[in-house]
This record gives C-alpha cells, structure tokens and sequence, in this order.
C-alpha cells in the first residue's frame, strides 16, 4: 500500500511541475511578445543564479573574505568571457592557494 501511495505522489508531483511550464507555451503559441518584455525574460535566470549565489559568498567559510575571494575570481574569470568549468576550475584554483598562504 505504501509504495502505491508513493507512486501516485510522484505522478501528482510530475503534474503539477509539468502544467507551469507547460502553459506558457500553450498561451503563446503563435503570438510574439514585445521586445522590453523579452529582454526581461532573457535576464530571468541570470537574476535568479545572482540571488540564490550571492548570500551564500559571505556564509561560505567563518573567513568571509574565502568567499568574496572566490566569487571575485569567478566574475573576473567569468567577465573575461571563459568557458563555465574554466571559471570553476579557476576559482578553485585561486581559493586553494589562497588556503594554502593563509
């Protein structure tokens, strides 16, 4: 009984999560949104990464500067245009040496 339970919650789940995402594209099919509105959209995800990142910089370590050191490097690296696993790899690099000096 209980796994029957389970798998019905995991189906109730999937529908849920799948009708959001799935309306917009019903509702907008064939029609074109206006330019401002795009290029807010486009922007969407960049927003939701900064505020979901951003608070954890300071909460990373007890040093808060192991943080804003890494996340420095990161946007540097990132600014710089670099691939993702560079900017990784590179602030990973940069906070390794930084733990190893201090």
């Amino acid at each position: 009984m209980l796994s029957k339970e389970i798998v019905m919650m995991i189906i109730g789940m999937g529908i849920v999560t799948f009708i959001p995402r799935m309306l917009p594209f019903i509702m907008f099919r064939g029609k074109e949104l206006p330019a401002f509105l795009q290029g807010v959209l486009k922007n969407v995800p960049y927003a939701t990464l900064g505020a979901l990142i951003f608070p954890a910089v300071f909460y990373i370590q007890e040093d808060i500067w192991y943080g804003v050191i890494g996340a420095g490097a990161a946007f540097i690296a990132a600014f710089l245009g670099t691939n993702v696993i560079v900017v990784v790899m590179g602030s990973i690099a940069v906070l390794s040496a930084y733990s190893l000096f201090f």
